[in-house]
């Protein structure tokens, strides 16, 4: 933990989650019904020098909140959560672990595989009745603040097609660009693959008024997979669902997703995001403590009767 902290906070609102900039400082709201205190980390922009730690001064209809002035987009984050770490009545609270926000609209950096991602200690005859005390930080990507304002959607519109006229095409976006020629090379594979004038053409010929994308969400490759030299290809393992998955940007970064959107909305298509909510790169209760698990178990997932497994 640093020395000493070198940024104010007040207690800001809970009125919406995640970290909002407001273009004089950041807002940050997390829902958790039954942690005790939450902390914000800060880092710097490496990611790998925690430069303050701050305490949510509000607690507000089961959200905590606070308000940095000052804080710019850019800003890298994570949280640690305080409370009961009692798995047979569904509560993993561990501060040890540095946590992502569910809300967090970019992730820098890569998830790297540890122990020190579980709450519990890999082994222990309790399993994941043990506790874990060794820091997760170095490990886990860090939460990046928006600026929200900083893309022109124009004027803000989307396409509304009536269901009895829609026709959706259900694609990936690596699948469907990394070895069509009408791409540049360097843009096969990503976003703004996908949003190029071939791909919006192609698909606009055969008809079709919606595209449907399977996962774009921020998701890690299982270390089963890695041990076999393997990648996750349909990223059904969502770590961030408000995060865009960085392995698919090009050039632009973050902006080849939104250019990519208004690409299909300039030409009259509807973009579908495939989202599977109970899928979740946590696993069940022997899995790693990554965000839900560790900001309130109990609220964020479905225990079965005895309160400990996840259903």
């Amino acid at each position: 933990m640093p020395k000493e902290n070198r940024f104010e906070i007040r207690a800001g609102h809970g009125q919406q989650l995640g970290a909002n900039f407001d273009g004089k400082g950041v807002n940050f709201a997390l829902f958790s019904a039954h942690a005790e205190r939450v902390e914000l980390c800060l880092f710097d922009p490496s990611g790998k020098t925690e430069i303050a730690r701050l305490e949510l001064p509000e607690y507000t209809h089961e959200v905590w909140h606070g308000y940095v002035p000052d804080l710019k987009p850019g800003a890298l984050y994570g949280y640690r959560v305080y409370g009961p770490y009692d798995p047979e009545n569904g509560h993993r609270f561990n501060p040890h672990k540095l946590l992502i926000d569910p809300y967090a609209r970019e992730l820098a950096g890569d998830l790297t595989w540890n122990e020190a991602h579980f709450g519990y200690e890999l082994g222990h005859d309790e399993l994941d009745l043990s506790f874990d005390t060794r820091d997760s930080a170095a490990f886990t990507p860090k939460c990046r603040v928006i600026d929200p304002d900083a893309f022109d959607w124009q004027d803000g519109s989307r396409p509304s097609v009536p269901w009895p006229n829609t026709v959706v095409y259900e694609s990936h976006v690596k699948g469907f660009t990394q070895l069509n020629p009408a791409i540049p090379p360097e843009l096969r594979g990503t976003f703004e693959g996908m949003g190029h004038k071939a791909s919006v053409d192609y698909i606009k010929r055969l008809g079709i008024t919606s595209v449907e994308l399977l996962p774009v969400h921020w998701f890690p490759d299982d270390q089963h997979l890695l041990d076999r030299g393997l990648k996750n290809f349909w990223g059904y393992n969502t770590l961030g669902f408000f995060a865009p998955a960085s392995r698919y940007y090009g050039p632009a970064g973050i902006q080849g997703f939104r250019d990519m959107v208004r690409a299909y909305h300039d030409a009259g298509i509807e973009v579908i995001l495939d989202v599977v909510y109970n899928h979740t790169a946590e696993g069940n209760e022997l899995g790693p403590t990554l965000s839900f698990k560790g900001i309130d178990n109990y609220s964020y997932y479905r225990t079965l009767p005895d309160q400990h497994r996840l259903h």
